[in-house]
């Protein structure tokens, strides 16, 4: 009865404790963001700044060679274009892989599943010398066309949660004088909300976090991206301006933050429905 009355109290506590830990760079990072660029691994032992530096955020927007916003811009574009690709492909496949027979299905469903095992530095060289043939480098191109193809973690995905959806509905709908491609638009696409919405913050997450792939194929500061802005802000010559550096990397949060706690139940009815609950 003892246990039973603290268990609660023990398991918020111990939650919480865990959380502050986990979270703990971040907050060392927001309040880094308003100390002077100087102080701030000086006094990396203090958390709060002994002065308040708010010019960090303003210095920031303003950005080295172009406003910060324009940076923000450019991602947003790439990550939009990215996350529509991909999660119309994905799903246009998963519902080949779940619904339709053909010669060597298995075999190429287990192929894409080998490729989830596949490390992502393997295929870089060759992706580098086809988008070089094809005159892509320096544009947004190598950013978001491979999305078009689909991704085999979110095929993945949708495949698992389509073969839940009864097989009598494909036979209604072909009574109906349904084809594939409307059985697939105007049937399964509305009840793949849920994994839908999954794939596309996921795929929203990784594209605005993602730095190797602008460093790669971006050379234009107009077209940087948000993650490499942040490292203009470094400088191997000269100091380092980390107090803007910083700023901008919590305003660069702001909208994963914000992704996260406005659609947090789709991901987890996405994962649960589709066979991935732990």
């Amino acid at each position: 009865m003892v246990w039973k009355r603290f268990k609660w109290p023990v398991y918020h506590i111990l939650v919480t404790a865990l959380a502050i830990i986990m979270l703990y760079p971040v907050i060392w990072m927001l309040f880094s963001s308003f100390k002077e660029s100087r102080l701030i691994f000086l006094t990396a032992d203090s958390l709060f700044p002994d002065t308040w530096i708010w010019s960090n955020y303003s210095e920031g927007w303003k950005g080295t060679i172009y406003p910060f916003s324009k940076y923000m811009t450019n991602t947003i574009v790439i990550v939009v274009i990215a996350t529509i690709g991909a999660v119309i492909s994905s799903s246009l496949i998963a519902f080949g892989f779940a619904r339709l027979r053909f010669v060597g299905q298995k075999f190429w469903f287990a192929l894409m599943m080998v490729t989830l095992m596949l490390p992502h530095d393997v295929v870089l060289v060759p992706q580098y010398i086809i988008f070089t043939k094809l005159g892509w480098l320096n544009t947004i191109l190598p950013l978001v066309v491979p999305s078009f193809f689909g991704m085999p973690f979110f095929i993945f995905l949708m495949v698992q949660f389509i073969k839940t959806i009864p097989g009598e509905l494909d036979d209604a709908a072909a009574i109906d004088g349904c084809g594939k491609f409307r059985l697939y638009l105007q049937v399964i696409m509305p009840l793949l909300k849920s994994s839908l919405a999954t794939a596309a913050i996921f795929s929203f997450y990784w594209r605005w976090e993602d730095l190797l792939g602008p460093v790669l194929y971006l050379n234009s500061p107009e077209k940087y991206t948000v993650s490499m802005a942040l490292k203009m802000f470094l400088d191997s010559e000269s100091a380092s301006n980390w107090g803007a550096m910083f700023a901008m990397s919590i305003v660069s949060l702001i909208p994963v933050i914000a992704i996260f706690f406005a659609f947090q139940k789709q991901i987890v009815q996405g994962m649960s429905s589709s066979g991935l609950k732990g």
